[in-house]
């Protein structure tokens, strides 16, 4: 799991979290391979367990991103682990776990804003795949984020997100978690 070299491991639960975190670090000039930081996709915060416990054995600082609803996952591995009893949620980030309200993808819809979405979303050309989603019974007279939230691919839209965030425009767990490690 570990390299030589890695010092930090930075926990999230897939994919896209990771190129989130990534981008944003690169956009801040930092190179986290640099750093000796470590971004791992996890497969899900069921898995969280497992991977504190195997990384608990090694000389690494852990960090980690979580939605919301898998908070308790993320709470209840960093206690197995002897990390803390009780834990609320300013205890996690004492620890370096940061989490999402609702999603990452949300924190990111929210920050930038439904039209500079939407903007991105036109530059990669899919605006009108994203049109024919908004006409489904189901999606019809929902307010634009929600949609944009069901409808974004989390792998190809994670970096683009991050990229068109201004400095200040960037959500706290994320911009707290980059501080931290």
């Amino acid at each position: 799991m570990a390299t030589n070299g890695t010092r930090t491991v930075i926990l999230v639960e897939g994919t896209s979290d990771r190129l989130a975190v990534e981008t944003l670090a690169r956009c801040r000039g930092r190179d986290l391979a640099e750093e000796g930081v470590s971004v791992v996709p996890i497969g899900g915060a069921q898995a969280i367990g497992s991977f504190v416990e195997r990384l608990g054995r090694q000389d690494v600082r852990l960090a980690g991103l979580c939605d919301e609803g898998e908070e308790r996952h993320f709470r209840r591995a960093l206690e197995r682990a002897g990390l803390g009893d009780d834990l609320t949620r300013t205890d996690m980030e004492s620890l370096g776990f940061y989490v999402c309200v609702a999603d990452l993808e949300d924190e990111l819809i929210r920050a930038l804003g439904a039209d500079a979405v939407l903007r991105v979303v036109e530059e990669q050309g899919a605006l009108s795949s994203f049109r024919t989603m908004q006409k489904q019974p189901e999606w019809r007279g929902r307010r634009t984020d929600e949609q944009l939230r069901r409808w974004i691919p989390k792998i190809r839209y994670a970096s683009l997100l991050v990229e068109a965030l201004a400095p200040d425009q960037v959500p706290r767990p994320l911009d707290r978690l980059l501080d931290h490690v």
